[in-house]
């Protein structure tokens, strides 16, 4: 099931509190990025970001966007925007020091 334009509204509406997020669209679901770094995505109607050390004290569920990709972290808690921006930000500072 590929992910609604109404669910990528909501998310992107969510993720306001931060500048610099895009979204692409990739075969009916969506890339995530911030300031040009790609976090996340919405896949099936799921918001999921890369598994990076810093986000993992958030204890979110481990899933997988499609088949034979690598697990991600399912956030959950999509209503929530000032933990929304914790992990992106966190996963963002992450990924940077790679």
């Amino acid at each position: 099931m590929a992910t609604t334009k109404e669910y990528r509204d909501f998310i992107l509406e969510q993720l306001n509190i931060l500048d610099n997020i895009t979204c692409k669209l990739m075969m009916g679901e969506y890339l995530l990025y911030y300031n040009n770094i790609l976090f996340g995505g919405i896949y099936d109607n799921r918001l999921l970001v890369k598994i990076v050390e810093s986000n993992k004290k958030y204890n979110m569920q481990e899933s997988i966007p499609y088949e034979s990709a690598k697990p991600m972290y399912l956030v959950d808690e999509v209503d929530n925007k000032e933990l929304l921006k914790d992990i992106i930000l966190d996963t963002y500072n992450d990924l940077i020091k790679k």
